[in-house]
C-alpha cells in the first residue's frame, strides 16, 4: 500500500495528498515520508483500512491519510489514481463503520509505529447505518453517520471529525467541548467519544472525535447576513448569542482551570499583540503611520485590571455558531485559530479575545454586505445594523455572566484592535478589496 515505516511515499500518493483541500503545502516539491500507521478493522475480509501517518519533511507538518484497499471497480467512488485499488477512507462505508465502532466502543487498533485508543465519552450511540463526508471544509475531514438501534430504527445522527493535520498534545476542540457537554450545557453538540493516537517518540494526540450532529441548523453568518441584507432587526438573536457566549465561558471557568494574569502572562499576551501590529505595518500600505497609536492602546489595556485567564474557543465568529429551532444558539469548533502551535491553543487566555471575536464578525457580516449591494443608503444601513448588533451582543452577555464589561473596557478594544490588525493582514495577502472592513475598524480603535 505503501513504503515501510521511514520510507517514502510513492509518486501516486503523494500526487494525490498534494491536490486536496487539507493538504497545506502548496507550491514547491514536499517531501512526504511515512513514519507509521495503524490498521482499522473493517469487518469485511475483502477491505483492508489502513491510516497512514505522513509527515511532510518540507514544512513539518504530519498528515492523517486513511486509504480503503479494495478491487478495481468495487464501489462507485474514484481511485487515487487510474489503476490504483487504494480510496479516500472517509468516503468509503467500511471504513467510516469501524472509525465509529472504535470511537464510540472503545478499543484499540494496532500497526506500524503507531496506534489508536478509542475513548467513548457521554451516552451510547446506535450502531452504523449510511455515512457521507462533509463538502467544503478545508483542515479537517467530517463524516456525516446516520446510526439505528438494535431494532432498525433511526438513532441520533453523528458528526465524526477526522482530524488531518496532527500535533502532540490534546486538540482543544476535543476537550473543551466534551467538558462543556459533560457540565450538562446544550450549547455545544453532545460528545460520544474521542480517538487518541500515539506515533514516532511516543508522541500522543487525538485522531478524531464523534459528536452529535444537529441537521436542519443554520449558521449564525448565513442568519445575520441575510439579517442585515433585508435590514431585519437582529438585536434579539444578537442578544441570546452574548447570553450562549457568556454561558459557555462561565461553564469553561468552573470546568477547567483558570490562573491569574499576571506580569508574565500580561507581557506575554501584550507581546503577541505587537507582533501582529508588526506583521501588519509590513503588508499594510499607511498602517505605520497609526502604529504609535494602535501601541498606545495596547499599552492602555495593559495599565488596567485583567480577569482570571481561562480556556476560552479562540477563534469565535458567526461561522462557528449554529442556530437550532429548540436549543437556540449552539457553539461549534474549539480548536483556536488553525494557524496557532496546539500548545499555544490550549492555554489559558482571556475570555473578551471570544467576545472581540464576535464583535469584528458583526462588521463583517455587515462589509460582505456592503460589498454585494453598493451605495451610500445601504452603507448607512449596514453600519447601523452592526453597531446595534454589538450593542445588543454585549448587553447580553454581561446580564448573562452578571457581571459589567465597563472595568475591561480598554482590554476588550485593545483584543478587538488586534484581531482587526489580523484581518488586516490577511485580507491585503488574500482579498484587497475587503480591506477596508478591518481597515475601518483600526481607524476607529486607534483613533
Amino acid at each position: 500500500m505503501a513504503a515501510s515505516e521511514g520510507g517514502a511515499v510513492d509518486a501516486a500518493l503523494a500526487d494525490w495528498m498534494t491536490r486536496q483541500r487539507w493538504f497545506s503545502g502548496k507550491g514547491g516539491r514536499p517531501q512526504l515520508r511515512e513514519v507509521g500507521s495503524w490498521t482499522a478493522r473493517t469487518g469485511d475480509s475483502q477491505v483492508t483500512a489502513e491510516v497512514l501517518l505522513v509527515e511532510d519533511g518540507t514544512a513539518g507538518t504530519l498528515y492523517q491519510v486513511p486509504l480503503v484497499r479494495r478491487a478495481q471497480g468495487d464501489g462507485a467512488r474514484s481511485p487515487i489514481a487510474d489503476g490504483d485499488d487504494r480510496y479516500d477512507g472517509p468516503h468509503e462505508p467500511e471504513f467510516a463503520q469501524a472509525l465509529l465502532e472504535l470511537l464510540t466502543r472503545g478499543g484499540e487498533a494496532e500497526g506500524s509505529a503507531a496506534r489508536a485508543v478509542g475513548e467513548p465519552a457521554g451516552p451510547s450511540a446506535g450502531r452504523y447505518r449510511s455515512s457521507r463526508v462533509l463538502s467544503g471544509e478545508q483542515s479537517n475531514t467530517s463524516i456525516i453517520i446516520e446510526t439505528q438501534d438494535d431494532s432498525g430504527a433511526d438513532s441520533t445522527p453523528l458528526i465524526v471529525k477526522l482530524f488531518r493535520t496532527l500535533s502532540p498534545g490534546d486538540n482543544p476542540d476535543v476537550v473543551l467541548q466534551t467538558a462543556i457537554a459533560g457540565a450538562g450545557s446544550d450549547r455545544v453538540p453532545r460528545s460520544y467519544g474521542a480517538l487518541r493516537g500515539t506515533w514516532g517518540d511516543g508522541a500522543t494526540g487525538h485522531l478524531a472525535f464523534a459528536q452529535e450532529f444537529l441537521p436542519g441548523t443554520q449558521d449564525a453568518w448565513r442568519v445575520a447576513t441575510t439579517a442585515v441584507d433585508a435590514d431585519q432587526d437582529f438585536t434579539d438573536a444578537a442578544r441570546r448569542l452574548g447570553e450562549a457566549t457568556a454561558e459557555v465561558h462561565r461553564v469553561l471557568s468552573e470546568a477547567l482551570p483558570t490562573v491569574e494574569a499576571d506580569e508574565e502572562r500580561k507581557a506575554a499576551l501584550l507581546a503577541s499583540m505587537r507582533s501582529r501590529l508588526a506583521a501588519a505595518v509590513e503588508v499594510v500600505d499607511g498602517l505605520e503611520d497609526r502604529a504609535a497609536d494602535i501601541d498606545a492602546v495596547f499599552e492602555a489595556a495593559a495599565a488596567e485590571p485583567w480577569p482570571r485567564l481561562q480556556r476560552v474557543h479562540g477563534d469565535y465568529h458567526l461561522g462557528q455558531v449554529l442556530h437550532h429551532p429548540d436549543r437556540g444558539w449552539v457553539l461549534l469548533d474549539f480548536e483556536g485559530e488553525p494557524l496557532r502551535p496546539m500548545e499555544e491553543r490550549s492555554q489559558p487566555d482571556l475570555a473578551l479575545r471570544d467576545v472581540a471575536g464576535m464583535l469584528r464578525s458583526f462588521d463583517y457580516a455587515a462589509g460582505a454586505s456592503r460589498e454585494s449591494h453598493p451605495g451610500e443608503e445601504h452603507a448607512r444601513l449596514t453600519e447601523r445594523w452592526a453597531g446595534d448588533a454589538r450593542t445588543a451582543f454585549l448587553q447580553g452577555y454581561e446580564e448573562a455572566l452578571g457581571e459589567p464589561l465597563a472595568p475591561h473596557s480598554r482590554l476588550l478594544a485593545a483584543l478587538e484592535l488586534d484581531k482587526a490588525l489580523y484581518e488586516a493582514v490577511y485580507e491585503a495577502r488574500n482579498r484587497p478589496d475587503w480591506l477596508p472592513i478591518p481597515a475601518a475598524a483600526i481607524a476607529r480603535l486607534a483613533g
